[in-house]
């Protein structure tokens, strides 16, 4: 069976989508954490950050810019947003395929929870 995140990217499961192109999907987070709480998922599959391989390093830097660009985009690039990668489920990850939270819109504390 296939996970949540590539069934979305088939177009099976509905998602608001806020940004696809040939490399990552950008969709609401069902369960938003912050009043802008998006994911981004590479349409690659891979489980987890340590099924990364050195030639996925490309990848990871487009999801990072694919962030950059939506933060400008939702207007919360000057007063701040934070990234999130998750790794296992120790970390919080609960679907297994790697993705990249973006969240902003309101005051985050440091250290996370």
């Amino acid at each position: 069976m296939e996970c949540l995140f590539c069934q979305i990217l088939k177009e099976e499961i509905p998602a608001k989508v806020v940004y696809r192109d040939d490399v990552v999907i950008a969709f609401e987070d069902i369960h938003p954490i912050a009043p802008i709480h998006l994911l981004i998922v590479p349409q690659k599959h891979i489980g987890t950050l340590n099924n990364l391989m050195p030639e996925d390093n490309e990848l990871i830097g487009y999801m990072i810019q694919t962030a950059k660009m939506l933060a400008l985009e939702k207007n919360i690039s000057e007063e701040g947003y934070r990234l999130v990668l998750n790794c296992n489920a120790g970390a919080g990850q609960t679907i297994f395929h790697i993705h990249l939270h973006l969240l902003g819109g309101r005051q985050f504390s440091w250290p996370p929870g």
